[in-house]
């Protein structure tokens, strides 16, 4: 989850020097992705309009981007929205606080020290041009030492959290910078005597950097460099060269695809499914709990995200449902457990993610969801009505007529046409993931402006605004993942897993138990993305040494983290439902429970019975 920065507790011209850049990285970040989403639908509209496709927008399209990102990521260190673990945050008493921020900023400060050092080295020594625009790659590279110093110029003007002033902001920075510009000197002098093969601190430092809640970006960066310090300057340079190439073109579609989210939800798409659910299932015992596991349903095929499905359905159904009398932690419970359809459910942000890391075809997870999602959301129906008859929630409703439910399904129609158009345009060909990224969020403006006539100009601006943010926090840390996943395949920590779990290959149904188990405990403490960018690399060698299907894997894989985002300690799904609802979090954790059970369930069934994954992408080819 994000930890936020306090505000400034007093408005020196510094302090609005640092708002007046955060604002313009902002407005350069929104350019750069609108931008980005206009080259995308242009090759789409050459392609089928004109007859032909360009050579250039892919490459055009990869250059923006990366310069979105590190511009992005400057604008949200400003605001303290980088993905961080906050636990030990929130078990620190109130005076060890304003501590714990300062060595944070210090540790944020080092990485981008970092960046700034071997990204200016990486820029100079760039030779390569692309192909089709024949741009220097060294504009490409150019983005990482610009999105650091400009991050570094923010934390600067940034006062510490529970600190006056920005005298702690800049003491911070600088023993930061110190820091790394020493272990880079140091490392160029070739001045480390300690054996250069160091796999474990390596993951150590990492993980323990995060646990300490310093910004996963960060500590990832911080102790890639760190590991890769011993092996000398060229090694180093390695590390923002594989942030760069760490964006692959696939994971564009994470932006179109939260901005197009964010569009739908700008036109009032939220109240229309939730209206159709109601029609269709209201008058149910426990009506309005079969309406929240419908809604999640429809929604997920709209947002991709879990978390923007938590926070949007629990605002608009938790108060609803207790008026019809459910206790607010059943409701915030439910509306927690089925957002985790949104991960199953096209366009899944998390199988993108594991498409890209897996190298797997995103459009036969796609189709592979189908069987598994309803499934899902015919177990948390079920629980809702065992629940609802023991306790006396909610009661039948009026059935709605067949022509109500003719006006709702008519209402709702557009953002029902997005799942179909998105998942059957990737699998049968008529455009790329990306490609179909821009086309859903072209759509859902239109939808919004045109169809729903509810999204206004500040509605649409926000939309965007929420995107940039959200898109960044995750594409920062899957860039910062790549150079160290390379570090461990240079430690060699892959092949030593496989060799310990080798006993294990023989037997697929063994090794799944086993991983299972192991990625609901990661789920516990681990946010989704930053779990699979580590995890993934390390297991898939596992999995095509047993013969698991990728495609089955990246399902059961995106669910046990998802169902770990239900559980203590880290629990975001949970917060964010309970948050926005005011909601007291423990009591929101006991209702949790037979939810968790039938989700577990569901979990072994998928898990163990891989055709109900498998069939649909073999029936649709």
């Amino acid at each position: 989850m994000t930890v936020a920065l306090a505000p400034p507790p007093v408005a020196v011209p510094a302090v609005r020097l640092g708002d007046a850049i955060e604002r313009a990285a902002e407005a350069a970040a929104i350019a750069l992705l609108l931008a980005t989403t206009a080259i995308a639908l242009l090759q789409v509209f050459c392609r089928y309009v004109l007859g032909g496709a360009l050579a250039w927008p892919e490459e055009a399209i990869k250059f923006l981007f990366v310069w979105f990102v590190f511009v992005g990521a400057a604008m949200v260190t400003r605001r303290g929205q980088h993905i961080a673990i906050d636990m030990l945050q929130r078990s620190l008493p109130g005076r060890w606080l304003p501590w714990h921020a300062a060595f944070a900023r210090t540790v944020s400060a080092a990485a981008s020290g970092f960046l700034l050092i071997y990204g200016w080295q990486l820029t100079r020594a760039a030779s390569f041009v692309s192909p089709a625009l024949e741009w220097p790659h060294t504009y490409l590279y150019l983005a990482v030492p610009v999105g650091a110093a400009l991050a570094l110029l923010l934390k600067l003007l940034t006062p510490v959290a529970g600190m006056r002033g920005l005298v702690p902001a800049a003491l911070a920075v600088a023993a930061g910078l110190g820091i790394a510009g020493a272990l880079a000197w140091m490392g160029d002098q070739g001045l480390f005597g300690f054996p250069q093969s160091i796999a474990a601190a390596l993951v150590l430092l990492v993980i323990g950097l995060m646990m300490l809640g310093v910004p996963l970006v960060d500590a990832l960066v911080f102790g890639t460099c760190a590991a890769f310090l011993p092996r000398g300057p060229l090694l180093m340079t390695s590390v923002p060269q594989g942030m760069v190439n760490g964006m692959d073109y696939l994971l564009v579609a994470i932006p179109f695809f939260i901005l197009a989210a964010g569009f739908m939800n700008a036109g009032g798409i939220t109240d229309r499914l939730v209206a159709l659910a109601v029609s269709l299932v209201g008058h149910f015992r426990g009506g309005f709990g079969h309406v929240n596991v419908l809604t999640n349903t429809l929604m997920g095929g709209v947002s991709g995200s879990s978390t923007a499905d938590a926070a949007a359905i629990a605002k608009t159904l938790v108060l609803p449902m207790a008026a019809q009398g459910y206790p607010k932690p059943f409701s915030v419970a439910l509306t927690a457990s089925a957002s985790i359809l949104a991960n199953l459910i096209p366009p899944s942000l998390g199988l993108i993610v594991y498409a890209s890391l897996a190298a797997v075809s995103v459009g036969a997870l796609f189709v592979g969801t189908i069987v598994p999602g309803l499934l899902m959301a015919a177990a948390l129906s079920i629980v809702v009505w065992l629940s609802c008859r023991r306790h006396g929630y909610g009661p039948a409703g009026r059935r709605a007529t067949w022509a109500e439910r003719g006006i709702a399904t008519k209402l709702a129609l557009p953002a029902l046409a997005l799942p179909l158009l998105i998942v059957g345009g990737i699998r049968y060909g008529a455009f790329s993931a990306t490609e179909a990224g821009a086309v859903a969020a072209l759509y859902s403006l239109l939808c919004g402006v045109l169809v729903y006539r509810n999204a206004g100009g500040r509605q649409l601006l926000q939309a965007t605004r929420a995107a940039l943010s959200e898109t960044v926090t995750v594409m920062i840390v899957i860039a910062a993942s790549a150079p160290f996943a390379y570090a461990l395949v240079i430690e060699q920590v892959p092949q030593r897993i496989a060799l310990q779990l080798g006993t294990l290959a023989g037997s697929a149904l063994v090794l799944l138990l086993v991983i299972n188990v192991f990625l609901i405990v990661v789920g516990l403490a681990m946010e989704m993305i930053a779990s699979m960018v580590i995890l993934v690399p390390l297991l898939v060698p596992l999995l095509k040494a047993a013969n698991v299907d990728l495609v089955h894997f990246g399902i059961v894989m995106v669910a046990n983290l998802c169902i770990g985002a239900l559980t203590p300690p880290l629990a975001v799904l949970v917060f964010t439902a309970a948050r926005v609802t005011d909601t007291p979090v423990p009591d929101t954790y006991r209702a949790c429970r037979p939810f968790m059970a039938a989700l577990l369930v569901w979990l072994a069934l998928v898990t163990f019975v891989p055709a109900l994954t498998l069939w649909p992408v073999r029936f649709f080819g």
